[in-house]
């Protein structure tokens, strides 16, 4: 190993160090978006096969990375709709590569030990019959399994998830199986790729776009997910990103509570002023969703009304 590779190894221990004594907990959902193989690859001097394989590298070391962080869901876009129009010389061997971690990953000591239950999101009919049989196996294998969950994104469009659910919502009510007062946010969630899915907390794109290409707009999108953009390519995505993002995470739920509190206090006053009866109502409310210190930021501005709350 060079001088400059060890300094900077003692770097990236310190700065990881500091990192996590400066989060708090971690966001229950992650979705990454790992750009960067093929570009990772031409810049070592590779070919396409082996920035993925490099790629499959890392998506295992941030398997244990989240499971350290406590982490409890990882969905992983490791294959769009759009990379079907990639040249066949180079699908051959990612659909190759795809279906030997699927397996691997299925038979892992790990895996089995962390409970790991392992899902496919996307029109998985669209691959080749040796990666529906290894998403297949790997679905089995680990279906009672309710430690962690790793989603593995093949062959997914966002947009094409979201037209499936709203034209089988539109032929059953066209039949009569379903009303459409009965069409409501659990119904058509229930028909996005039939995978119960968590709403997104926090979204990582690689590889230096800014930009989120048709990831889990309902789950993420609807959540208003926090959003990443780190420009190591994925084969070089190191713990120190992750906990990058993680921080972005938590500044974004902080700025977001004190937006909340500083409303609720000034609700609180506003109503306080004419409706003293609704102002005490609101603050006992507001005691049950509020954490406790931003709750007593309530308090007092009830109390400098001259009314307390319930």
């Amino acid at each position: 190993m060079t001088l400059r590779s060890r300094l900077r190894a003692a770097f990236d221990r310190a700065y990881e160090g500091v990192l996590r004594r400066e989060v708090d907990g971690a966001p229950e959902h992650v979705a990454i978006i790992q750009d960067g193989n093929r570009r990772y690859a031409r810049e070592h001097g590779g070919d396409a096969p082996d920035g993925h394989r490099a790629g499959a590298d890392t998506t295992e070391r941030v398997l244990d990375w989240c499971a350290d962080l406590g982490v409890e869901e990882l969905t992983l876009y490791a294959f769009s709709t759009e990379n079907f129009e990639r040249p066949e010389e180079e699908l051959e061997p990612l659909f190759d590569l795809l279906e030997s971690k699927l397996r691997e990953f299925a038979d892992a000591d790990r895996v089995h030990e962390q409970s790991v239950c392992i899902r496919a999101l996307g029109d998985v009919g669209m691959l080749p019959d040796r990666v529906r049989d290894a998403v297949e196996y790997a679905e089995d294998r680990t279906a009672g399994y309710d430690g962690f969950t790793l989603n593995i994104a093949l062959a997914y469009g966002g947009r094409n998830e979201l037209l499936g659910a709203v034209r089988e919502v539109a032929d059953d009510v066209a039949d009569g199986s379903l009303a459409a007062t009965d069409v409501d946010v659990d119904e058509v969630e229930s028909r996005l790729y039939r995978r119960p899915v968590r709403d997104v907390d926090l979204i990582i794109r690689t590889g230096g776009d800014e930009r989120t290409s048709n990831f889990l707009p309902w789950h993420a999108n609807g959540n208003e997910a926090a959003v990443f953009f780190c420009t190591p390519y994925w084969p070089e995505f190191s713990k120190v990103d992750l906990l990058r993002g993680v921080r972005t995470y938590e500044a974004r739920e902080e700025s977001w509570r004190r937006a909340r509190t500083k409303r609720a206090v000034a609700l609180v006053r506003s109503l306080a002023a004419t409706e003293t009866e609704a102002a005490r109502a609101v603050a006992s409310r507001l005691h049950e969703t509020l954490p406790s210190g931003d709750a007593a930021e309530v308090d007092e501005a009830l109390e400098s009304t001259g009314e307390t709350a319930d």
